[in-house]
């Protein structure tokens, strides 16, 4: 496949990381970059060139807290120098954005870019979950048209002088009966956005079901001007090969799939440049990835406890499918310092080699289907009336993500 542009970004794979809370953080993107560049084939148009093999997104600020510029705000858009400096392919710093006030989001955007702490900016108009939607926000908004299209135009206008792109992440719509996708993707086409990324699930899917791929090759067939990116259910390189095959999308965005499996982007990099090669680690390799994992993290967070107790949650991604028993996960998912992982990984038995499918395919909470819980009355209309537009000025001072 061709570069994926976006503006004056060209990645020489299109392959992007979702944001992910509390997962894409700076250590978690620098060993997805690492695990992409080790995909790239050598000798590859690809590999000539300057261009990032991928993009990682980082986890999802709130534009009211990077306004207020909160220390979590200002962490979670910040660079570590490990990260940085991980590939000589380049690295690019991109911050997905939520928002349900126009003012607010344009501001952080200026923010952002008069200061030079970004070259990508996302919008998130995905997130299902409650506390987002129940304020209008993530997967609710499309569905209030001019509300959608003041952010993104104002989020592009604020932009558009320090020549950095503005991208769109977003789902199918609130549910069966009130799908937004079609009409939101000639929106923010027209808003002059560099890319959109449709996931294949309605809000009221959550993670559950399966993923509407086909609803992706209907995006794509109605948006012509800029690229339509795929995101939902790309488990293996296989998946997202067979995504590109079916939709005609010009890239795939991966979340739960490389959870516990940064390798997951060796795989992609190297499918996407017509190679065969496949990242299967024994669990000797995965334990050097959990600990390479912690010392980052410790290094980021600045505390060892607190810095292990983040890495609880990645411990049973990580060892999906192999043999290690289950008072081992447990033990595992206690651990406080640096000294206890290492004692309790090298008790393992480290020559155990690739499990296979064990180790493959569906991971992360998929959930149940949800009723999304929305502002009262928020689908009597697509419009916003004074009632609902003071309540989405006020609604950012009430989510996390900054």
């Amino acid at each position: 496949m061709p570069q994926l542009t976006y503006g004056p970004l060209s990645l020489g794979t299109p392959v992007v990381l979702a944001p992910m809370a509390g997962v894409t953080n700076a250590p978690f993107r620098t060993l997805c970059r690492r695990a992409a560049a080790a995909g790239l084939p050598a000798g590859s148009p690809a590999a000539a060139t300057d261009a990032p093999v991928g993009l990682f997104v980082s986890e999802m600020v709130t534009s009211r807290a990077l306004v207020e510029r909160t220390p979590e705000s200002m962490r979670i858009i910040s660079v570590d120098p490990a990260e940085a400096a991980v590939t000589e392919s380049g690295h690019v710093r991109s911050v997905q954005l939520y928002g349900v006030d126009p003012a607010t989001v344009r501001a952080a955007v200026e923010l952002l870019v008069s200061e030079d702490r970004c070259d990508h900016i996302d919008l998130n108009f995905g997130c299902p979950v409650p506390k987002v939607t129940r304020n209008g926000g993530g997967a609710a908004l499309p569905w209030k048209q001019d509300l959608f299209t003041a952010i993104v135009s104002g989020a592009v206008a604020a932009a558009r002088p320090y020549d950095v792109p503005v991208t769109v992440k977003m789902r199918m719509g609130i549910d069966p009966d009130h799908l937004t996708y079609r009409d939101a993707g000639l929106r923010v086409q027209d808003a002059g956005v560099a890319a959109v990324a449709l996931h294949g699930r309605t809000a009221a899917q959550h993670y559950s079901g399966t993923a509407h791929w086909d609803a992706i090759a209907a995006l794509k067939e109605a948006v012509t001007e800029i690229p339509v990116l795929g995101n939902g259910d790309i488990w293996s390189a296989e998946d997202a090969m067979r995504l590109v095959e079916q939709t005609g999308c010009d890239g795939i965005v991966v979340g739960r799939g490389c959870q516990g499996r940064p390798w997951l982007f060796t795989d992609l990099v190297a499918a996407f440049h017509s190679s065969g090669e496949r990242a299967r680690p024994g669990l000797r390799a995965v334990t050097e990835a959990i600990r390479a994992h912690a010392v980052l993290m410790i290094e980021h967070m600045g505390q060892e406890s607190r810095a292990l107790r983040e890495m609880r949650k990645h411990m049973s991604w990580y060892l999906k499918g192999y043999e290690v028993g289950g008072q081992v996960r447990r033990d595992l998912g206690l651990v406080d310092t640096l000294a206890e992982l290492d004692e309790r990984l090298a008790a393992l038995d480290l020559d155990q080699g690739y499990p296979g499918e064990g180790a493959e395919g569906p991971r992360g909470r998929a959930g149940t289907p949800k009723v999304p819980v929305l502002p009262e009355g928020w689908l009597d209309s697509r419009g916003i009336d004074a009632r609902l537009g003071a309540k989405l000025h006020q609604a950012e001072l009430s989510i996390s993500g900054g």
